[in-house]
């Protein structure tokens, strides 16, 4: 197990989880040590935005140690048609040499814009339009930072680097592409759309002091046009607290994110995902949970896949190997 921190190095992994028990697998600084061990796959979710250049140079030299890759990293490379085609040419190279795969997926985007689509589609009809949704209160956060990149409390005018043009294309652009290569159609573009909530009146929720008249609400995505209208969109509808923006669409009362996906065809229908907390600590831990999972969950359909850079659609997943338990309680 690979750390970057110092003060982890040397410690047992169900010491650094809180498992309360011993695994006998120590975290180490040493990359080339791990991979000289050749294991048939990697989990990388080091982050990537932020750093896309030494993510790529990182992911490309365990691709080419003939290591497999599942990676939440990247999110651009969820669909790799849609994202540029430098990295992708590295990468796609790293795999030939090393003979292996990578995966990259996550909750949103990911999960919601492939799994939930691919099985709604199988009872329709006819699509004429398909929203792919995550509808949050974000106030609910314990850590800050997830407010500042929308810039929830600060007034109008004031930065939101993910809702600066481009940005939302760049993390979500993807999935729109990826519904539009499902169904089969031809995109004409693609367009950011962005409406911002002010709240009248100040208020605290766990995520921070929320001021008068300071952003609590933003609604913001993607929309493939095809035909001359939109009708692929991947969307977020970002609140501080449930009453903020009340004519945008809601969760389910009692929960407070859903990812949705609402198709208007035949027959129109909503297939809503709900994620429970069931002890893990709020909904912050059960989509760090359900991420990981998705990743790997994953690992045997990307180890047995043909070299190369790998999606949903490549790939057979969620046949469920080793989940259930067969010990203790049902829970039902």
């Amino acid at each position: 197990m690979y750390s970057h921190s110092a003060s982890r190095v040397g410690r047992d992994a169900g010491d650094l989880v809180g498992l309360g028990m011993k695994t006998g697998i120590r975290a180490t600084s040493d990359a080339q040590a791990l991979l000289e061990l050749h294991p048939d796959c990697v989990v990388f979710t080091s982050i990537g935005e932020t750093r896309p250049r030494e993510a790529v140079a990182d992911l490309a030299e365990i691709l080419r140690s003939g290591a497999n890759v599942v990676s939440s990293s990247m999110m651009n490379l969820i669909y790799p048609p849609a994202t540029d085609p430098r990295p992708i040419a590295k990468l796609a190279d790293a795999c030939v040499a090393g003979g292996s795969s990578l995966f990259t997926s996550g909750i949103d985007p990911g999960f919601s814009g492939d799994a939930l689509p691919m099985a709604a589609l199988q009872i329709c009809e006819r699509v004429d339009a398909i929203r792919v949704q995550e509808i949050s209160d974000y106030g609910s956060h314990t850590d800050a930072s997830w407010a500042a990149p929308y810039g929830f409390g600060r007034p109008e005018g004031a930065p939101a680097p993910i809702l600066q043009p481009g940005v939302p294309t760049l993390f979500w652009g993807g999935m729109v592409r990826m519904l539009a290569h499902m169904l089969e159609v031809e995109l004409e573009g693609l367009e950011e759309f962005c409406e911002r909530w002010y709240t009248p009146e100040s208020f605290d929720v766990p995520i921070g002091h929320i001021a008068k008249d300071s952003l609590a609400a933003v609604r913001f995505g993607v929309a493939g046009i095809v035909g001359g209208e939109p009708r692929l969109f991947a969307e977020h509808i970002t609140r501080m607290r449930r009453d903020m923006a009340p004519h945008w669409p809601q969760p389910p009362l009692g929960v407070t994110s859903v990812h949705r996906i609402d198709v208007r065809g035949v027959p129109s229908l909503t297939l809503d995902l709900s994620l429970t907390d069931d002890g893990l600590g709020g909904h912050d831990s059960t989509g760090l949970m359900a991420t990981a999972m998705r990743l790997v969950n994953a690992i045997p359909a990307v180890v047995s896949a043909p070299p190369g850079i790998v999606t949903p659609l490549d790939l057979r997943l969620g046949v469920g190997r080793g989940l259930l338990a067969t010990y203790g309680p049902a829970a039902i």
